[in-house]
């Protein structure tokens, strides 16, 4: 069963509600329509009724057990004007200026998961990367004892012997072009922790360069310095807040995902050959590995991205995004709005930042 399956199936007995800004777009409806029908909660689309009604009636999907919102003639304009205005960006803006924000279809989803109406979020299908993530950036709080919000994909392979079970979480992909040591150890602890969170195993990550444990000296790269710093520094907030994750770094990505590798060069520990976490160095490196891997396999499936680092589930899918896509990013964050004792028994450990 895949990751996606497993967790359809826990999140039938804690149904989340899943705001979908994009109402009209055909593959948020059949998205929509196949959470519904599958009893994982509520999914909440955005956008003006009629022409939901008409993109609906294209696609020969039903609209039952769909909750349809139209911004412009719901009853919390007012609330989320006032809402907006309480935070920084918004505390100089007059009323027709907030209310401006507040129709925005990603300003209103985000109120709506602010204030609790919605427990997830998916944006992205059909507007550009800064115009989903701004609204998040600018109304979601971070995370207690995080000062970085990230992005993070997850991918899904059918080798049992890849990552945790032949899945692999990958960060950043999509938001921190140069991120410095602190922001990598913040995106280590996040992506680990809800790798953790969505998995229930233990998170092995890698922090990823060209190299492998090469010695500081006088002409170490700064790049290189920078991984072996956020290493030690992921290492020591995990030891702080009593998070159970295993932290290694720098390694290059073959070293950590392929034991004979890792063995050959004569590295060892609880991480090397056997990452389920990976995260880059930078933006570029994250991104084009990211894209290269869905592209190049068939056999790979990627979801996402994941918010990381905020204190309430979003995820900013692709404008390319397939309906499988879309519809696992939506189970991945529905489960990321369940407490992990819940999500996988009251036995197991909840990680809280």
């Amino acid at each position: 069963m895949s990751l996606i399956d497993n967790l359809s199936q826990r999140l039938k007995h804690h149904p989340k509600r899943v705001v979908f800004p994009e109402g009209t777009d055909p593959r948020i409806l059949q998205t929509a329509r196949k959470f519904a029908d599958l009893k994982l909660g509520i999914p909440i689309l955005l956008g003006d009724l009629l022409k939901i009604r008409e993109a609906a009636e294209r696609c020969n999907i039903t609209l039952a057990g769909i909750r349809i919102l139209q911004p412009d003639r719901s009853d919390e304009i007012q609330n989320f004007a006032a809402k907006l205005q309480t935070l920084p960006n918004f505390q100089d803006l007059n009323q027709e200026t907030l209310t401006q924000y507040v129709l925005d279809h990603n300003y209103f989803a985000t109120l709506m998961l602010a204030t609790s109406s919605a427990d997830a979020l998916v944006s992205g299908a059909t507007v550009t990367t800064s115009s989903a993530l701004r609204p998040l950036f600018e109304i979601i709080p971070l995370q207690e004892n995080v000062q970085t919000a990230s992005s993070m994909l997850m991918l899904e392979t059918h080798n049992a012997n890849f990552g945790t079970d032949g899945v692999l979480f990958m960060a950043d992909c999509n938001v921190i072009a140069q991120p410095t040591p602190e922001q990598l150890a913040d995106i280590a602890i996040t992506v680990g922790s809800l790798s953790y969170h969505l998995t229930d195993k233990t998170s092995l990550v890698a922090l990823l360069s060209y190299t492998s444990k090469e010695p500081l000296n006088e002409d170490t790269p700064s790049s290189i310095t920078k991984v072996k710093t956020a290493t030690e520094l992921a290492k020591a907030k995990a030891k702080q807040l009593k998070i159970p994750l295993q932290i290694e770094g720098e390694l290059q990505v073959d070293t950590a995902l392929d034991p004979q590798v890792a063995a050959y060069k004569n590295i060892s520990g609880p991480v090397a050959g056997k990452a389920n976490v990976l995260i880059f160095p930078d933006l570029n490196s994250g991104n084009i590995a990211s894209k290269m891997v869905s592209i190049a396999s068939d056999n790979v499936h990627t979801y996402g991205q994941i918010l990381t680092g905020l204190n309430k589930p979003a995820a900013e899918i692709s404008r390319g995004a397939s309906i499988d896509d879309i519809f696992g990013t939506a189970v991945l964050v529905g489960c990321q709005a369940v407490d992990h004792r819940f999500l996988f028994g009251a036995e197991r450990l909840s990680i809280r930042l």
